[in-house]
Order: structure tokens, then C-alpha cells, then sequence
């Protein structure tokens, strides 16, 4: 199956930033979208915008720590539509920070959003894609798990897990399913937020401020990856800001 128009989309992390933007962009293209977030009044916002616009769009308060979240997401698409085309795994948290501050709550927060809410993810899809006979995994990564920088060490290790674990889905799937992993670099979102020194804060998002591309550019990545036909898999795919080093 090509193209996007009539897929059935799960999109995690879908509030605001780059899962908004995809959810609005598939949408657009007549993607029948399930977005799952954290924080419920934004993921409504996101859901009535589709929907005013001529779009088909249902949503779900998601922590995608929690694994009765995730498979309760991938059931309300496969029971609302029928199926399940593709599950873009797109929450993630970044409290980076040296390892000499000790801050192993924030270690702790990312690995159980963006490591085991990407393993959740699997283990809700996997077995409707499995009944169904395809499926596509669509994975954001990161740039940080490409160029180590100071501070990013925690976050650039579960950003690589995630690279590690889409590889090894892609190979024991024989074909079955598709498997694409979108690196990011700066892009104007609120990552920021979830970073818990104030230093470090601050240095990011000024950087964001000047260099950041917009989510849009992101989201046109996924959709490019996931309207190839069902015998193309797209890989891995890098989006980041002409300047960034």
C-alpha cells in the first residue's frame, strides 16, 4: 500500500512540536491519525484542529512509561479503524546534564520514556502488525546520537538504544514490517522544558533560537518515509539545520 491517504497512524508525543506537526500533516494527506500525549488539554487542542479541518483524528491520555498506556493507544486505533498502519514512537524527554552532577533521577526519566516507552510501543504493535501481516515502525531519534557533545551522554545513549533496537526489529522482521529511524538536530519545539538544569537550559535554547528548523520539517520527513510503497524501507533518515555543526 503507497501513499498515506486511509492509514491508520498512532503518533506518541503529539501535544506539541514535531508530533503535532506530523499529526497534522498526515491528516492533512488523509491519514486517520490516534495521537497520544501526556498532557491532556494540548492533545485535544491538536485532535479538534484535525478535525476542524477536515480531518479524522482520536486521542488518548499516553505516558508512554507506562505500558498499559501504550497498548491501550494501539487498541483504540485497531478497534476505532480496524487496523494499524504505522506507529511513530516520537516522545522523548532530554534532562541533560555532566555526569559529575549525579542526576540520576533525570538518567532514570530518560531511559523510561525514550528507551523503554519505544520498547512499550513495540510490545502494543508488534502483535496486531504481526495478525495484520505489515506494519511500520517510525522512530524519532536524535543528532545527539550522532555527535557526542558535553552533557549529552545519558541522552545520546538512549537515543542510540533506540537506533540499536529499530535495527535489530528491522532485521528478525524479514520484510514483514517496515522500520525508519529520523534524526532530528535543532528544531523549534519545547524540548527545553524537560531539562532540569537551568545552565544547560538556557545554553540549548538559545541555540534553538537561533538556528532551529520547524517542526514541519520533520513531519515532511516521516511522511516521505512512510508514503513509500510497502516494499521500501526507508532507513534511517537525518533533518537538521544547514548550519549546525
Amino acid at each position: 500500500m503507497a501513499g498515506i491517504d486511509g492509514k491508520v497512524i498512532v503518533i506518541t508525543g503529539a501535544s506539541s512540536g514535531i508530533g503535532r506537526a506530523a499529526a497534522r500533516l498526515l491528516a492533512e494527506r488523509g491519514a486517520k491519525v490516534v495521537l497520544g500525549a501526556r498532557r491532556a488539554d494540548a492533545l485535544e487542542t491538536v485532535a479538534l484542529e484535525i478535525r476542524t479541518s477536515g480531518g479524522e483524528a482520536a486521542c488518548q491520555l499516553t505516558d508512554v512509561s507506562n505500558r498499559d498506556d501504550m497498548a491501550s493507544l494501539c487498541r483504540l486505533a485497531s478497534d476505532r479503524y480496524g487496523k494499524l498502519d504505522v506507529l511513530i514512537s516520537n516522545a522523548g524527554i532530554g534532562p541533560i546534564s555532566k555526569f559529575e552532577e549525579l542526576r540520576v533521577g533525570d538518567w532514570e526519566a530518560m531511559i523510561d520514556v525514550n528507551v523503554k516507552g519505544l520498547l512499550y510501543g513495540i510490545a502494543a504493535a508488534l502483535p496486531i502488525f504481526r495478525r495484520q501481516g505489515f506494519g511500520h515502525f517510525v522512530n524519532t531519534i536524535s543528532t545527539a546520537g550522532i555527535q557526542m557533545s558535553p552533557s549529552m551522554g545519558v541522552y545520546a545513549a538512549t537515543k542510540n538504544a533506540v537506533r540499536t533496537l529499530g535495527e535489530g526489529l528491522r532485521i528478525e522482521s524479514e520484510g514483514k514490517y517496515r522500520v525508519t529511524g529520523i534524526s532530528p538536530g535543532f528544531v523549534g519545539t519545547s524540548f527545553a522544558d524537560s531539562m532540569t538544569d537551568p545552565a544547560v537550559k538556557a545554553q540549548i535554547q538559545q541555540r534553538m533560537d537561533e538556528i532551529a528548523l520547524e517542526p514541519e520539517a520533520v513531519a515532511r520527513a516521516m511522511a516521505f518515509a512512510i508514503e513509500q510503497p510497502d516494499d521500501v524501507d526507508v532507513g534511517d533518515i537525518v533533518v537538521r539545520p544547514a548550519v549546525q555543526g
